[in-house]
């Protein structure tokens, strides 16, 4: 836990950034019945009833301390989608010498992701430009990625989507808005903090 929450301390570094990663699946449902539009006074009413549509990925990447995120919606979260994100995170930060990577344990969260879906030389590549930190077993709360993952839900896919395409362009028109906003985090939670409160 206290890796983590030093990387945390670091102050902003262009050539050393910190990124949190982090993915969540969402269930595409779309109407059976088509919703009643909402007047003054008077909420839009939805029917109970719903078709399932599926399921799609949202991979998320955010830099805490300079407000910038980058999402991906994907149609599963494989070892080969982790690995391409991962390759999308690299040329995003092509100019750092180094990218801290906070992320879970997650079982596709290894080399091994890479080196399935990439020539040898192109996936040690790729590993080598990155310093992964783990957060610890049942520690997931400490990675940023997820109050931003929270931030999207809440903010932009609380409701009812049927097409993973729909999920990508209102993903994108969020991530766009965030990030012109700068909208960063504001982390409390301290090594002090840690050593006092999880004795």
């Amino acid at each position: 836990m206290e890796s983590v929450l030093d990387v945390y301390r670091r102050p902003y570094d262009a050539m050393f950034p910190v990124v949190c990663m982090d993915e969540s699946p969402r269930q595409l449902i779309d109407e059976v019945k088509t919703p009643i539009a909402g007047v003054p006074g008077r909420p839009a009413r939805y029917d109970y009833e719903y078709k399932r549509r599926g399921v799609c990925n949202v991979f998320m990447a955010n830099e805490p301390l300079a407000g910038k995120r980058m999402v991906k919606v994907t149609e599963r979260r494989a070892k080969r989608d982790w690995a391409f994100f991962i390759a999308e995170i690299a040329e995003r930060y092509r100019a750092a010498e180094k990218i801290t990577l906070v992320m879970d344990n997650l079982n596709t969260h290894k080399p091994g992701s890479l080196y399935e879906t990439f020539a040898p030389e192109q996936a040690k590549k790729l590993w080598d430009r990155f310093e992964f930190v783990y957060t610890p077993k049942h520690g997931s709360w400490l990675n940023m990625a997820e109050i931003e993952l929270n931030v999207l839900i809440g903010q932009c896919l609380n409701r009812r989507i049927g097409e993973m395409a729909t999920v990508s362009a209102e993903v994108e028109a969020w991530q766009n808005h965030r990030n012109t906003k700068n909208a960063t985090i504001n982390w409390q939670f301290t090594t002090r903090d840690a050593r006092i409160k999880l004795r």
